[in-house]
């Protein structure tokens, strides 16, 4: 494998925002000191954890720590995803984090242990610094001609000039499509990257800011680039290991990122990009990023998991492995031996244990309150104070579920507010753990 392939057509994706169930979490909550605020940034309460995964979080950013292990151990329902959330925002879109639960290993179409490394290997970025010629200047001129017949190759004449030069180039049908599909015009500042024949159109030259008498809105307008039209220019981007598996494993190369049915990876495969990847490193062509996997339900692997895990995270291509376990003393599945957290001992004694604490009555309040502006609902100070009390008396995940049922029941009497009667009817038609439980056992009896 000579050369490898790092990179995939840019496309553009839409997406489509909705409200999560930690979407109001905007990072850690804690300041420049990693000293914990009491709420901030969508986080409330539990300061100690949050001041030892900001520990965490600062390590990973510096690159002092790779293939160490942390473990976020509490009751349900005292925001241990929402603190591995709470890391991802913090550590930003460069560090790699990937989220899974345990439970969907046993569902995918593969192996346990190759559905764990496809996840480690997600979770590692390689940022690879390329040199790519680029050609930058304004347009002139742009002369296509078309068959008479319209069947046939398109050719044309592309005059491009800085200040100090001007140059005509030859137009092949890859390069007129993409000037046509950008509306590339005369007056235009462009830059096109030679390797991919990307347009990149930087915005109109200052020199035809008096072209039109109106000009739209978002129109940028840039300087005309001064020396050579061709130059280099390093260029960065960020790929994760797992990608570059892909895109060199398959026949169809990127596609198999969009296709879905990804399949087991050969280890040949994975040994050669890493040994390439480490020429790069010794080359000063690529540095590594390691990231962070999220594995929430932990107890829920077996032991062959658990094994597989104590390995990788020796491998020197290891990212931080965080889990999150709400289990006491637990059987570890595939065994009849019992251990704290359904996790074995010799992975136990790897692990950095954070532990989470029962929100107080005032924190229940203050999370409430937060996911009722999340998705616009607005309480009344009482059904706040219910709301509290049911979160207080059952669970916390149950009261933010009836926050907008209670609003559906408001807006059903035409309420601008949620008031006490929306959530007790709210109350009455959902039932919690507790209640379903009780009329479960009287029904059986």
């Amino acid at each position: 494998m000579a050369g490898i392939q790092t990179k995939a057509d840019e496309r553009d994706l839409g997406r489509v925002e909705r409200i999560g169930a930690h979407s109001h979490i905007h990072g850690l909550g804690v300041s420049a000191d990693l000293s914990p605020k009491v709420t901030a940034e969508g986080m409330v309460g539990q300061l100690q954890a949050r001041k030892a995964i900001s520990v965490v979080g600062r390590m990973i950013q510096q690159g002092s720590i790779a293939g160490r292990a942390v473990l976020l151990a509490g009751q349900p329902g005292t925001g241990k995803t929402a603190i591995a959330m709470g890391l991802a925002q913090y550590l930003g879109k460069d560090v790699p984090f990937t989220y899974i639960a345990a439970s969907e290993i046993f569902s995918l179409e593969m192996s346990k242990t190759e559905a764990l490394m496809q996840a480690f290997r997600r979770s590692i970025g390689v940022r690879i610094k390329e040199e790519t010629e680029l050609i930058e200047g304004e347009v002139v001129e742009i002369q296509i001609d078309r068959p008479a017949s319209g069947v046939g190759r398109k050719v044309g004449k592309l005059t491009m000039k800085t200040t100090d030069m001007e140059t005509i180039y030859d137009l092949g049908d890859k390069l007129i499509d993409s000037l046509m599909k950008d509306k590339v015009q005369s007056g235009d500042v462009i830059s096109i990257d030679k390797s991919t024949g990307k347009v990149t159109k930087l915005g109109r030259s200052t020199a035809r800011v008096n072209d039109y008498e109106v000009m739209p809105p978002n129109v940028k307008f840039v300087n005309c680039p001064s020396g050579e039209l061709q130059h280099r220019k390093d260029v960065v981007h960020t790929v994760s290991l797992h990608e570059i598996d892909v895109i060199n494993s398959r026949a169809q190369g990127f596609m198999a990122l969009f296709a879905g049915d990804i399949g087991e990876i050969k280890p040949e495969i994975r040994s050669q990009i890493n040994t390439k990847i480490s020429e790069w490193r010794e080359e000063g062509k690529a540095e590594i990023i390691p990231g962070v996997l999220f594995i929430d339900e932990v107890h829920m692997l077996d032991i062959e998991c658990f094994s597989f895990l104590n390995r990788a995270l020796e491998h020197e291509l290891a990212p931080i492995l965080i889990m999150a376990s709400n289990r006491g003393i637990s059987t570890i599945r595939g065994t009849n031996y019992q251990s704290p957290h359904g996790i074995p001992i010799d992975l136990l004694d790897r692990l950095l244990i954070i532990s989470t604490q029962p929100y107080s009555p005032e924190e229940l309040s203050h999370i409430l309150s937060t996911r009722a502006n999340e998705e616009d609902v607005q309480l009344e100070p009482k059904a706040l104070e219910l709301l509290t009390k049911m979160a207080s008396e059952t669970s916390l995940r149950y009261a933010i579920q009836l926050i907008t049922a209670s609003s559906l029941i408001a807006s059903k009497r035409k309420a601008m507010k949620v008031d006490v009667p929306d959530v007790a009817r709210a109350y009455k038609l959902f039932a919690d753990v507790k209640r379903s439980m009780e009329y479960l056992t009287e029904y059986q009896q």
